[in-house]
């Protein structure tokens, strides 16, 4: 009987030793990145400073704590500052009209995180469909132009063609909100942009 109660204590012994590994392996994941070796770090904070003319101007700022998702980052954005949290859009297939976006987007000289606030606000508004029609208001499109006509200023073939679609598109953001990112923040606080 002396050689079997020997062996259950043994027994419970490896128990904590086992769960003290566990819980320093969930730790370890948790404070360092899997795919990099490095610790995990906070993230950067967007925020936008509007002027006057209402344009918003992108500052990186960076910020402290640990409550970041791995690929997004947040938005500041306007006087009242309201947060909006945005993943890192997947990279595109270049056959696709998030892919022909991507190109545009670059071509401005914009980074990634534009894009990534770009497809958060037109999966949001068409779901990146080229023959997407608001039946109440009759925004059409991609990026839902309001006439739908405005659309022809970028191309004959508007009704049809997402490149012509997405080059008006980032017009219209440019120029009313500077990026997409200052869209997208339009458009959480008012359900429009």
């Amino acid at each position: 009987m002396g050689r079997h109660s020997a062996k259950r204590a043994n027994r419970r012994s490896a128990i904590p030793t086992l769960g003290f590994f566990f819980v320093a392996g969930l730790v370890m994941v948790s404070a360092v990145d899997p795919y990099s070796g490095n610790l995990a770090s906070a993230g950067t904070m967007q925020t936008f400073e509007q002027d006057d003319r209402k344009n918003q101007q992108l500052e990186i700022v960076q910020v402290s704590g640990d409550g970041f998702e791995r690929g997004g980052f947040e938005l500041v954005s306007g006087a009242r500052a309201t947060k909006l949290f945005v993943n890192s859009a997947p990279y595109p297939s270049p056959d696709t009209a998030k892919g022909v976006a991507l190109e545009l987007v670059t071509a401005r000289g914009w980074d990634y995180d534009q894009f990534s606030c770009l497809v958060k606000l037109w999966e949001r508004e068409s779901n990146w469909r080229v023959n997407a029609t608001n039946k109440s208001s009759g925004a059409y499109g991609i990026p839902q132009s309001l006439p739908a006509s405005k659309l022809a200023s970028a191309g004959a073939d508007w009704r049809t063609n997402p490149e012509t679609q997405i080059k008006w598109g980032l017009g219209y953001i440019s120029s009313r909100y500077g990026y997409p990112c200052g869209a997208l923040a339009h458009s959480d606080e008012n359900n429009w942009y």
